[in-house]
């Protein structure tokens, strides 16, 4: 199976400092997944900021009310910049997302970069056309609309 990759962009219009503290913050995740997945920290210490080495533990039901714990890392941060995580325990056979952002005009831009693989070789190629790239696709839509309500000011 190959990689495969989402990426989406967007405009925030608030400042740096307003979408990074937002962002590097895990407990800030609940707020931008689709409530039937059920979102579910399971950290004791998620109100802190995201760190190179952080882990992050939470439990989903992205199918069928099925839990399913994930576990990311949080492998690189540069403050007001970026932040990448890897799944260590999950769904997927490898999960790399990228989350940049960087003050345009308008405000941020934000751009997210997932690199994933499906698992279980061909059975998982058949299951990401028929159903993961589009749930993908459903929670980073999702993701935008919650940005666009939380951040609804005019450009800072």
């Amino acid at each position: 199976m190959a990689f495969q990759q989402l990426i989406r962009t967007q405009i925030v219009p608030a400042t740096v400092d307003e979408v990074w503290d937002f962002i590097c913050s895990p407990s800030n995740l609940k707020k931008i997944t689709p409530a039937h997945m059920a979102f579910e920290m399971l950290n004791s210490g998620s109100g802190q900021k995201m760190y190179p080495g952080m882990i992050i533990r939470y439990r989903v039901r992205p199918l069928l009310g099925i839990p399913l714990t994930w576990v990311s890392e949080i492998t690189q941060v540069v403050e007001k910049r970026m932040f990448i995580d890897e799944q260590r325990v999950g769904p997927y056979a490898m999960w790399h997302h990228q989350h940049l952002i960087e003050p345009v005009e308008q405000g941020v831009l934000m751009t997210d970069i997932v690199s994933y693989k499906p698992p279980l070789g061909i059975l998982g190629t058949l299951a990401n056309t028929l159903f993961i790239k589009k749930q993908l696709e459903r929670i980073f839509s999702y993701r935008q609309r919650k940005l666009a309500e939380l951040f609804p000011g005019d450009s800072p």
